[in-house]
């Protein structure tokens, strides 16, 4: 534990020198991290998600590629493709940019369909198979997706079934003018400058060696009978919480929110010190977790409800172990 704790300080204090505040983003990022889940960002441009993800790479040394999506994206784009070698006869496997350790997938859904089931493929299958070869994904492996919400031209929805496949949801906020202020200043001052790359805080090795402490975490039974019972109240609202609110939800959450839910709430139990999960750990994670996974129907969206409204109210009715 003391080893996870020095690991994961470095890391922390690596991205706080290039980006200002987001310490929430930070948490999101070192969980996906330490648990292999891969995380959906959403924001308006500008809010520091390539940068964020540039850095938690640059402190491990990780393999980093950034994938902009657009329309005429073709599978063989991410995933790679075979080459035929006019010299040699032969065909050459070219591996696509998926074969990195942090993959930004920038813009998502303005990728075609077939596109994006290439890329959550590889992500859910820790490989890919190119020309009936099948190559395996480096370890560790995370996926940072993000879409713009302000901004639905030319865009291909995440259907519902892929988006349950991201471990957690993100939803960034504006800088406050302190903040922006800072960011302005690091600016001037250099810090962004690629030239001056810091070393690394952290190892591959050491982040492969905390992710495996991760699933040692203790998660007690009345823990777990919490997280299930909140996810069995999103498919079951009407019988408690308010009928107005349990109206707007169409479907509940899969049994994938559970397996997010213990998995998340050990890597922040570790993250703040601690070998056992704590309810404020799940509560910690509720919209993270639920967000994407509690599909709302058109009623909602003409109310303007947010999910996060119904999530707040599930949690409110579970009893706290």
């Amino acid at each position: 534990m003391a080893r996870a704790a020095q690991v994961v300080a470095n890391i922390s204090r690596s991205f706080e020198a290039k980006v200002v505040g987001q310490s929430r983003l930070r948490e999101t990022l070192l969980i996906g991290l330490l648990t292999g889940g891969h995380i959906l960002l959403e924001s308006v441009p500008g809010l520091a998600k390539t940068t964020a993800a540039q850095t938690v790479a640059d402190a491990i040394s990780a393999d980093f590629r950034r994938i902009q999506c657009t329309p005429d994206l073709l599978p063989s784009d991410i995933v790679g493709t075979q080459i035929y070698d006019a010299g040699k006869g032969t065909f050459v496997t070219q591996l696509g940019p998926v074969h990195a350790n942090i993959v930004l997938l920038d813009e998502i859904n303005r990728s075609s369909a077939k596109t994006q089931s290439a890329m959550l493929e590889a992500m859910q299958e820790r490989q890919t198979s190119i020309g009936g070869q099948e190559y395996r994904l480096p370890s560790p492996f995370l996926v940072l997706a993000t879409q713009n919400p302000i901004e639905q031209e030319g865009t291909y929805q995440l259907p519902e079934a892929q988006m349950d496949r991201f471990m957690l949801k993100d939803v960034l906020d504006y800088p406050s003018p302190a903040e922006e202020a800072e960011v302005v200043r690091r600016l001037d001052a250099g810090v962004f400058n690629q030239d001056l790359k810091p070393a690394a805080a952290a190892s591959l090795d050491s982040v492969v060696a905390v992710q495996q402490l991760v699933g040692r975490i203790y998660l007690d039974p009345a823990i777990l009978n919490y997280i299930v019972g909140l996810v069995y109240v999103t498919r079951n609202a009407a019988t408690y919480i308010d009928q107005r609110l349990a109206g707007f939800i169409e479907f509940g959450a899969s049994p994938r929110a559970s397996i997010a839910f213990s998995q998340a709430a050990r890597a922040r139990a570790l993250l703040h010190g601690r070998d056992y999960v704590l309810p404020e750990d799940v509560k910690a994670l509720a919209h993270r977790v639920l967000r994407h996974r509690l599909i709302l129907g058109f009623e909602a969206v003409a109310e303007g409800v947010p999910v996060e409204s119904v999530i707040d109210a599930i949690v409110a009715a579970v009893q706290t172990p």
